[in-house]
């Protein structure tokens, strides 16, 4: 009797992922076919002058590329500001070529941060804002790569004033090996999935690292980036506190290009690792609750608990038929990648990974972050080796 309640406890909990399926495949339909469509019809012709801001460490692949699509808006008025941490950057040679290429550019350069902070990116941030020319200001990440009417997208939403910020999707440019092409595979599949769900649950209270548009005045009403500058997740945060703000986070569905450049899967595993760990401490109840996402796992036991085709078909079957569709519905219709049919059987390879990984970062305390490794303490970080801080 009491085995049989434990069999249909587990076929009663490997449901739970199902449904949360079928929400975010409603939450996916839902968004895509309504973003961008309440934005005010004065919005398309909003041009304020912007400030483009650019925090360097480290020379990226295809760097010139990416800086240049910046140089190459169509867009009245704006200016690029790139900030290193020293005269030694091995970007700088890449930005003053640059400047010597698109002279009709206003491109400036500051050198170093100004600011002793354990997230460097984050002190380069506030002296960037704090040297801004214009008041609206678009951050991207030394990665991303933009289309010529990128400035004219992420801006025009601002024309509302219920808007706070912007924030966008990023699709890779080019995947050029297995592991680019799984990772891809968990952004669309996975972290889009959450972020859509988040949308139709609660709107969009974070923003997404490699494209911000927003204010200076929003960002100086909740002290600005030197507040944040020792906290891990600080585009997350930015979002937040805008929010906070009783603005709206708009997820723009323009996308920006990033370029893939993982060299292994350890690597992409320490960066999943290090990312869910933030999450734990940032929310340790949203972070619990992904144990009510992982369909694979979940399906698996209730194959392994009451074997029969049945089950397998309800179970296997149904979560592998659901993720296509929400990847495909995300993917394919949402974000036009046309080429993802292709890349749907990967998709139980990285729930396996991702389960494995959410399970090993309970045992974490702490995070490796630029070759230095630190906890989390009161949602600030601290070097696990005194003077392990950034560059």
């Amino acid at each position: 009797m009491i085995l049989s309640f434990f069999h249909f406890a587990i076929l009663g909990m490997a449901a739970v992922p199902l449904i949360y399926y079928a929400l975010a495949l409603y939450s996916a339909w839902q968004f895509f076919r309504s973003s961008n469509k309440t934005r005010p019809p004065t919005s398309a012709s909003y041009t304020p002058a912007v400030s483009h801001l650019k925090p360097i460490r480290g020379l990226d692949p295809d760097a010139y590329e990416n800086f240049a699509s910046f140089c190459r808006q169509d867009y009245p008025e704006y200016e690029i500001v790139f900030c290193v941490g020293d005269a030694s950057e091995p970007a700088l040679p890449t930005i003053q070529r640059l400047i010597r290429d698109f002279p009709e550019c206003q491109i400036r350069v500051l050198i170093g941060s100004g600011r002793v902070a354990t997230n460097d990116k984050v002190a380069k941030l506030a002296r960037l804002v704090s040297e801004a020319q214009h008041e609206h200001v678009a951050i991207s990440d030394s990665d991303v790569r933009v289309r010529p009417d990128y400035l004219k997208t992420v801006m025009a939403p601002l024309a509302d004033p219920k808007i706070g910020a912007v924030t966008s999707f990023y699709l890779p440019i080019e995947e050029r090996t297995f592991v680019d092409r799984l990772q891809s595979v968990g952004m669309m599949s996975d972290f889009y999935v959450g972020i859509v769900v988040a949308w139709q649950l609660d709107g969009v209270k974070f923003a997404l690292g490699p494209s911000i548009a927003t204010t200076r005045e929003r960002l100086a009403a909740f002290g600005g980036y030197q507040s944040i500058e020792n906290r891990p997740g600080d585009d997350l945060l930015v979002g937040r506190l805008i929010a906070d703000q009783g603005y709206e986070v708009e997820l723009s569905r323009y996308p920006v290009e990033t370029v893939a450049d993982y060299q292994s899967i350890s690597e992409l595993i320490h960066k999943r690792l290090r990312w869910i760990v933030v999450m734990r401490y940032m929310r340790p109840w949203g972070h619990f609750g992904l144990l009510f996402t992982q369909g694979l796992p979940w399906s698996l036991a209730a194959v392994a608990f009451h074997p029969s085709l049945l089950t397998a078909a309800l179970y296997l079957g149904g979560y592998f038929v659901m993720r296509c569709a929400i990847t495909a519905t995300v993917a394919i219709w949402g974000l036009d990648q046309r080429s993802y049919w292709r890349r749907l059987i990967l998709i139980p390879l990285w729930d396996a990974v991702a389960f494995l990984v959410w399970v090993t970062s309970f045992a974490q305390r702490s995070i490796r972050w630029r070759g230095n490794r630190y906890y989390i303490r009161g949602g600030a970080l601290a070097p696990v080796n005194p003077g392990a801080g950034g560059k």
